[in-house]
């Protein structure tokens, strides 16, 4: 469904109506297409002193060809023009600042910079787990990047993004693939989060088809979402398997067909599914997408049983079960992938969806409890959190509501099924097992929960 609100905003007229009586005039948003050449199109610049930016110094080159050095010196590359130069990518090391007065440096760095972007920006923050600190100076010091970081995220203007990475000893060597993801359109409608690297042995092989030789299952394939993952999986490599419910064949069979997959038509409630999926997968799977979602929303003192059952058992119990059936039957590989789709209800809750938020914050804390264990054998187990996405199921909320889902986010306006889609696909990749019991939210930096 199209954004009118949108579309106004970036008309010549819109634009100077919009600006003369404040209201805020949203752009939109570049994400990735095919063709491109490189993760940035545009220039990089570097900043701080760190060990980390030396540690991803190797990478740079392969993001962009415009490398800039905030400060002479720095990794060796040209200083920063700032008369000539419009910056499409920011990437800052605080990893070194370890009192609060060195954080100044925050301040000395983005100050001059920010009215320098280019439209629709990236910005990555580079830093230590404060928890792996022994210094509790230290620690504090490198913590007060998360407030930094997500202030920011609020105050960058035309579609900009920022992000705060914090980096185990060990993971320097993943952080190409973070990069790649967060510095570029892949990541446009990702904005304020923090993650943390932990040391991975895997690497990906081949950046142009990340996921090849994978094979992956996502469920609830046949539209929207589902439908996004499965294209961008397959567009990244990797051979899909698609699963939806019997009465969505017609248009899982034709999705199948068109991205060369194979369709699975499964209830996964159902009693016998997990026996069935097994059956499905003889030769094993690598990445597992657990997209398949129903609400069924009522206030509390209307909910009935089959509304609450229907709804926990399709987005909480079936995952639940299916992931550890395919785990013990060895048909999750060693160093596998899964991913759930949780959401910003299960984070924020959301009146008339007591099921629903349950079922997703229960996702949430599934991809933490589990992760420790499926980490043995090199699996990692991660959740998105979507916030306003266009679907269908969106276009079908009444006007008023749809519109502040719509504008209650530092970006002002919805994602698209590929920005949850984009997601997945990182996290599928073989080096994302350095991120795992985590969420990752995909929602414009969303004013609720945030």
């Amino acid at each position: 469904m199209s954004d009118r609100y949108l579309a106004f905003a970036n008309s010549n007229a819109g634009q100077r109506l919009l600006g003369a009586i404040g209201l805020p005039t949203p752009v939109h948003l570049e994400r990735w297409r095919a063709g491109r050449a490189r993760p940035i199109d545009g220039a990089l610049l570097v900043g701080g002193n760190g060990a980390l930016s030396a540690a991803a110094a190797e990478c740079l080159p392969r993001l962009t060809d415009q490398l800039f050095a905030a400060e002479d010196g720095l990794l060796g590359l040209p200083r920063w023009n700032a008369e000539s130069t419009k910056l499409k990518a920011l990437l800052f090391d605080a990893s070194s600042l370890s009192s609060a007065e060195q954080l100044i440096a925050l301040r000395d760095f983005f100050q001059p910079t920010l009215r320098k972007l280019a439209t629709c920006p990236h910005v990555v923050i580079l830093a230590r787990p404060p928890e792996s600190l022994k210094d509790p100076i230290a620690a504090s010091t490198q913590r007060a990047l998360e407030g930094f970081s997500r202030s920011l995220a609020k105050e960058i203007r035309h579609g900009g993004t920022v992000q705060l990475i914090y980096v185990g000893k060990g993971a320097e060597d993943q952080l190409e693939g973070a990069l790649r993801f967060f510095l570029s359109p892949k990541s446009a409608y990702v904005s304020g989060q923090v993650v943390r690297l932990a040391p991975c042995a895997m690497q990906v092989k081949d950046w142009s088809r990340p996921l090849a030789g994978q094979k992956a299952l996502i469920t609830g394939a046949s539209r929207g979402i589902g439908a996004a993952i499965a294209e961008t999986l397959a567009r990244d490599g990797a051979e899909v398997v698609l699963l939806d419910v019997p009465a969505a064949q017609a248009d899982l069979e034709a999705l199948a067909a068109r991205l060369g997959g194979r369709s699975l038509t499964l209830d996964i409630v159902a009693d016998d599914a997990a026996a069935k999926l097994i059956e499905a997968l003889p030769d094993g799977l690598d990445i597992l997408v657990h997209n398949a979602g129903i609400t069924r929303d009522k206030t509390l003192a209307n909910m009935t049983d089959p509304l609450w059952n229907s709804v926990i058992d399709v987005n909480l119990r079936a995952p639940q079960i299916l992931t550890k059936a395919l785990f013990d039957a060895g048909t999750l590989r060693d160093n596998s992938r899964v991913v759930l789709l949780a959401s910003i209800s299960g984070i924020a809750g959301n009146a008339g969806q007591t099921n629903y938020a349950a079922s997703k914050a229960g996702l949430i804390g599934l991809a933490q409890a589990w992760a420790p264990t499926l980490g043995k054998r090199g699996i990692s187990l991660n959740a998105v959190a979507p916030g306003f996405i266009e679907t269908q199921m969106t276009a079908a909320i009444p006007f008023t509501i749809r519109e502040a889902g719509r504008r209650m986010n530092a970006m002002g306006q919805g994602g698209l099924p590929q920005d949850v889609a984009e997601t997945v696909a990182w996290l599928g990749q073989a080096g994302s097992g350095a991120m795992s019991g985590q969420v990752l939210r995909i929602c414009g930096q969303s004013l609720l929960g945030a």
